[in-house]
C-alpha cells in the first residue's frame, strides 16, 4: 500500500536549495516564486546583479530565504563561480533550473558568425557547463532542469531561426546525455519546452494583432502560455513527484507538437 505521507509531500521542497540562472525574466521569476512557495531556498542569478538582487529582496520580503548573484552565461568561469557561491552560501546545492536563453533573429542568407556563435554560447554551451558545475555539488536526489522551446523539434516558417532552433534541438540531446551520466548518482535531468509565453520576450509577437492571431491559430488550446504554466512544469521536475523521471522533455505548448 502506498504511504499517504509520500503522497502528501509530492511537491514539498522544504530543505532544498534551488539555483535559477536567468531567474529575473518573466519565466524565471515565476519559477523562482514557485520554488520558494514550495519551501526551497532560492538563488536568483543573471547578468544583472541588481535585477537578481531585486527579485531576491522581494522573495525575502515575502518571507522566503533568497539571494541574488551575478552570473554571465557568456562566461564559463562566471558560471562556475556563481554556482560555487550558491553552494557555499547555503551549505548545499540541490536544484538547478536553467532559464537562460537568447535569440538573434537572422535569415539564413544573412546569418553572421558572431550572432550564431553567441546563441550557441548562451543557449547550449552555458547549459553544458551549468550542468557540470551543479553536478559537482549535487548529491542523490539532485535535479537539473533546462528551459527549451517547441523549436527544439519544430522549425519556424518565414523567420530567421537557424541558431535558435539548432541550439534548442541540441539541448534535447544534452539533457538526455546528462541524464544518463548522472543517473547512477540519483540526479535527474529534464527539460521544459514551452511555446510562446506571455512576457517581454514575446512582446513583439503579441503586440502586433496580425502575428498575435497567427500565434493563436497555431495553438490548439487557443491561447499563449503564461509564466505560471511553465513554472508548474519546472516545479514538477524539481519535486519528489518526479523522482523517477529523467531524460525527458515536457512540451508546455497547448498542443502544438501534437498537431500538424
Amino acid at each position: 500500500m502506498t504511504d499517504p505521507t509520500l503522497l502528501k509531500n509530492l511537491f514539498d521542497l522544504r530543505g532544498r536549495v534551488a539555483c535559477v540562472p536567468g531567474g529575473y525574466g518573466d519565466i524565471g521569476a515565476a519559477i523562482a516564486w514557485a520554488l520558494a512557495q514550495a519551501g526551497a531556498r532560492v538563488a536568483v542569478c543573471g547578468r544583472s546583479a541588481a535585477k537578481a538582487e531585486a527579485l531576491a529582496a522581494a522573495l525575502h520580503e515575502a518571507g522566503h530565504d533568497a539571494i541574488g548573484l551575478a552570473m554571465d552565461a557568456h562566461s564559463v568561469s562566471s558560471i562556475r563561480v556563481a554556482i560555487d557561491q550558491v553552494a557555499q552560501h547555503f551549505g548545499q546545492f540541490d536544484l538547478l533550473i536553467n532559464c537562460v536563453g537568447i535569440q538573434r533573429e537572422e535569415r539564413l542568407a544573412d546569418v553572421t558568425e558572431e550572432a550564431f556563435d553567441e546563441v550557441v554560447q548562451v543557449n547550449l554551451k552555458a547549459a553544458m557547463f551549468m550542468g557540470q558545475a551543479a553536478a559537482k555539488h549535487q548529491t542523490g536526489g539532485g535535479r537539473q532542469v533546462h528551459l527549451l522551446s517547441v523549436r527544439a523539434q519544430l522549425g519556424l516558417r518565414d523567420r530567421g531561426y537557424s541558431a535558435y532552433c539548432a541550439t534548442k534541438g541540441a539541448l534535447v540531446m544534452l539533457v538526455k546525455q546528462h541524464a544518463m551520466e548522472l543517473a547512477a548518482r540519483g540526479i535527474t535531468v529534464n527539460g521544459v519546452a514551452p511555446t510562446v509565453v506571455r512576457g517581454e520576450m514575446a512582446r513583439h509577437w503579441l503586440d502586433n494583432p496580425v502575428t498575435h492571431q497567427q500565434v493563436l491559430q497555431r495553438i490548439p488550446l487557443g491561447r499563449v502560455a503564461e509564466p505560471h504554466d511553465v513554472a508548474g512544469a519546472a516545479l514538477f521536475f524539481c519535486s519528489p513527484a518526479a523522482g523517477f523521471v529523467t531524460g525527458q522533455i515536457l512540451y508546455v505548448d497547448g498542443g502544438i507538437t501534437a498537431s500538424q
